[in-house]
C-alpha cells in the first residue's frame, strides 16, 4: 500500500474518532428536553393556559396588553422575507383592570429575524412596530402600555425573560476538535519524516515495533517498498487530477453534512414502495445530471478537435487557443442562453407579470400568490403537470407558497448545461496549457473575475434588487456564473497546492469526489436507516443532530475510501 493510501485510511478512521469525540462532547446536556420547553404563559393564568411546548428554533414571547378597552393584533413574518405580506401571530385581549394586563404566549422562529407590528383591532391602526432576533428557547415578554408621560402615547418594550441558549456552540465544538485533529496527524506525519525523531523512536522502543510504526497509516517517504511521492505525482499527474476530484468531493461532503436525514429530493421513500405513476416525480437531481452530462458530451464528440501539436511538443499556445478552438460550442451555448433569457423574460404567464422572477405566496404584498417561478414554473406545470413536480418547493417555508414548483424543472436545466460546459472550459485550460502552471492559474483568476463582474452587473451587488438575482430554485445565470467564478477560483487554490506542488493529496475529500454518484444516491436512499441515522434522545436538540450528521458523513467517507481501495466507480 502507497503512503498516500495509508494517509487516507488514517485519516477516515480519524473522522471516526472526531465523530465519537463530536459525540462525547456535544452529548445532550443543558439542552431543554421537551418536557423543560413546556413553557407557561404567566402566573395569573396557570389554571387557564395550556402549557406550550418549544421546539428546536423556537423561542417562547408572552405579549402583556396593558392598554385598557383596546384588543390588539399581532402580526409577524421574518425580516429576510423579501416584500412580504405580515402574516396574524396571535390576538390579545385588552386589559380586564388596571394592573391585571391580558396575556398571550406564542412561539416565534429564531431562525432569521423578526418582525412585529402590534394594531389595535377595531381601528386597524398600528401601535408599534419592532424588529428582533430571537434566541432559541429564550423566554421573553413583549409589554404594551400607557407611557407615564401622557395616556395616548403607548410603549411597546421587550424585556428578555430567560436567556437563550448557544446554538452555535456545537457547531464551533465541532470545528475545534477538527482543528486539533487536523494539526495533530500534521504534525505527526511530519515529525516521522524527520530522521532524528525516527532514531528517538528507535530508542524507545524495539526496532520491529519502530518499523510498524513508521509504515503504518499514517505514512512515511521513507518505506522502501513504495515509490517516493514525487514519482508517484508524476506517473499519477497525466491519469487524473487530484484537484477536480478534491473539489467535488468537497462540494459533496457539504452537502450530505448538511442535507442529511431527509431524503427530500428522493421520491421513492424507503416507508412505502407503492408508487403510483400518476404522482411521480418526473424531474430530479440525477435526471438533470444525465441530461446535462448529454447535451454537453454530444457537444464536444461532435466539434471537439484534439490539441493542436505545437501545445503538446512545445508547450505554447496561443493565448485564447482553448477558447476559439471552441466556437462551435460557444456558439449553441450562447444560443441556448437566448432561449432561456427570451423564455423567461418574454413568456406570457397567465395571471402573473412577464419576465416575474419572484417566490409567489407572501412575496411581492400577497399579489401574485400563484406565480412561484414566473416562467419556469409555469412550463413545468404546463408540460409536466402539478402532480409530477416536487410538492414541498423551499419557497413553501418563508413565502408560504402552496403551488407546485420543482428546482430541477425544465427551463433551470438550459443552464446548468451552461455552468458544465463552464467546466469544460476549465479542464480545456488544463488541456492546452499543460505544464504551463503560471498560465493555467492566470487564466482561472480571469476566468473567475470575469465570471464574477457579470454577477455583480446582473445582481447590482444585492441580495434582491438586481436584473437577475441569484436564485438556486430558478438556476438563473447569475446563480450559475456566482458558482462558476467561485469554482474557478477553488481551483485556483486546489491546482497549486494538490497537483502541482503535492503539498495536500486531497484526503479525505478526494475519496467521496471519485466516486460522486454512488455517495449521492447512497446517501438519499440510506439516509433515514441505521447506522446514518437513529432515534435520538431529544429531537429538539441541535447537538445531537451535528453529532448524527457527522458520523453519517465520516460514514460515507470511509465507504467511499473502501470502494476506492477496491476500484469500485459509478459514473453517469
Amino acid at each position: 500500500m502507497s503512503g498516500t493510501g495509508a494517509a487516507g485510511r488514517a485519516l477516515a478512521a480519524l473522522l471516526l474518532a472526531a465523530s465519537v469525540l463530536s459525540a462525547a462532547l456535544l452529548a445532550p446536556g443543558s439542552s431543554p428536553t421537551p418536557g423543560e420547553c413546556a413553557l407557561w404563559p404567566g402566573p395569573r393564568d396557570l389554571g387557564k393556559k395550556r402549557p406550550l411546548e418549544l421546539k428546536m428554533d423556537q423561542a417562547l414571547l408572552l405579549i402583556h396588553n396593558e392598554l385598557p378597552g383596546t384588543n390588539l393584533t399581532i402580526y409577524w413574518n421574518f425580516d429576510c422575507c423579501y416584500h412580504c405580506l405580515l402574516q396574524v401571530l396571535v390576538d390579545v385581549s385588552q386589559s380586564r383592570k388596571p394592573g391585571e394586563p391580558s396575556i398571550e404566549a406564542v412561539a416565534v422562529s429564531t431562525q432569521h429575524g423578526s418582525i412585529l407590528q402590534l394594531n389595535d383591532t377595531a381601528e386597524e391602526k398600528q401601535v408599534c412596530r419592532l424588529e428582533y432576533k430571537f434566541g432559541e428557547f429564550g423566554n421573553y415578554s413583549l409589554f404594551i402600555k400607557h407611557t407615564h408621560d401622557g395616556v395616548s402615547e403607548i410603549a411597546c418594550d421587550l424585556v428578555v425573560n430567560e436567556k437563550p441558549v448557544d446554538s452555535n456552540l456545537p457547531v464551533s465544538i465541532a470545528f475545534l476538535v477538527g482543528l486539533v485533529l487536523i494539526i495533530v496527524v500534521s504534525f505527526l506525519r511530519f515529525a516521522l519524516s524527520l530522521e532524528d525523531f525516527r532514531d528517538w523512536i528507535s530508542k524507545a522502543i524495539n526496532s520491529q515495533e519502530t518499523d510498524g510504526l513508521i509504515n503504518s497509516e499514517l505514512g512515511s517517504p521513507s518505506r522502501a517498498g513504495d515509490p517516493p511521492p514525487e514519482a508517484w505525482r508524476q506517473s499519477a499527474a497525466p491519469l487524473r487530477l487530484r484537484s477536480v476530484d478534491t473539489f467535488r468531493g468537497i462540494a459533496l461532503t457539504l452537502m450530505v453534512f448538511v442535507n442529511y436525514g431527509g431524503g427530500r429530493y428522493w421520491y421513492f421513500k424507503h416507508a412505502s414502495w407503492n408508487v403510483s405513476w400518476e404522482k411521480t416525480r418526473i424531474p430530479g437531481v440525477l435526471q438533470r445530471l444525465g441530461g446535462t452530462y448529454f447535451v454537453v458530451a454530444v457537444l464536444e464528440l461532435l466539434f471537439a478537435k484534439p490539441v493542436p501539436e505545437i501545445c503538446t511538443s512545445e508547450r505554447s499556445c496561443f493565448s485564447l487557443l482553448d477558447i476559439t478552438s471552441s466556437w462551435p460550442q460557444w456558439l449553441f451555448i450562447l444560443m441556448l442562453e437566448g432561449v432561456w433569457l427570451a423564455l423567461t423574460f418574454f413568456l406570457p404567464v397567465p395571471g402573473c407579470p412577464t419576465g416575474y422572477l419572484g417566490p409567489g405566496g407572501l412575496g411581492d404584498w400577497g399579489k401574485y400568490p400563484n406565480c412561484t417561478g414566473g416562467a419556469a414554473g409555469y412550463i413545468d406545470r404546463l408540460l409536466l403537470g402539478d402532480h409530477h413536480l416536487y410538492q414541498h418547493p423551499s419557497s413553501a417555508v418563508l413565502y408560504h407558497t402552496e403551488v407546485a414548483y420543482d428546482p430541477e424543472g425544465i427551463l433551470g436545466t438550459i443552464n446548468s448545461i451552461v455552468m458544465a460546459f463552464l467546466g469544460v472550459q476549465a479542464g480545456k485550460i488544463l488541456l492546452y496549457y499543460k505544464d504551463q502552471t503560471k498560465g493555467i492559474l492566470i487564466r482561472f483568476a480571469t476566468w473567475g473575475c470575469f465570471l464574477g463582474f457579470i454577477s455583480v452587473a446582473l445582481t447590482k451587488a444585492s441580495e434582491n434588487e438586481g436584473f437577475i438575482p441569484v436564485n438556486k430554485n430558478l438556476w438563473s445565470i447569475s446563480y450559475v456564473t456566482t458558482l462558476s467564478s467561485f469554482a474557478f477560483f477553488i481551483l485556483l487554490v486546489l491546482y497549486p497546492v494538490v497537483d502541482v506542488k503535492g503539498l495536500w493529496t486531497g484526503t479525505p475529500f478526494f475519496y467521496p469526489g471519485m466516486n460522486s454518484i454512488l455517495v449521492y444516491v447512497g446517501h438519499e436512499v440510506f439516509a433515514s436507516y441505521f447506522p446514518f441515522q437513529w432515534r435520538l434522545g431529544n429531537n429538539q436538540s441541535h447537538r445531537e443532530h451535528l453529532v448524527q450528521n457527522i458520523v453519517a458523513t465520516a460514514l460515507w467517507v470511509l465507504i467511499a475510501y473502501v470502494l476506492y481501495k477496491k476500484k469500485v466507480f459509478w459514473k453517469i
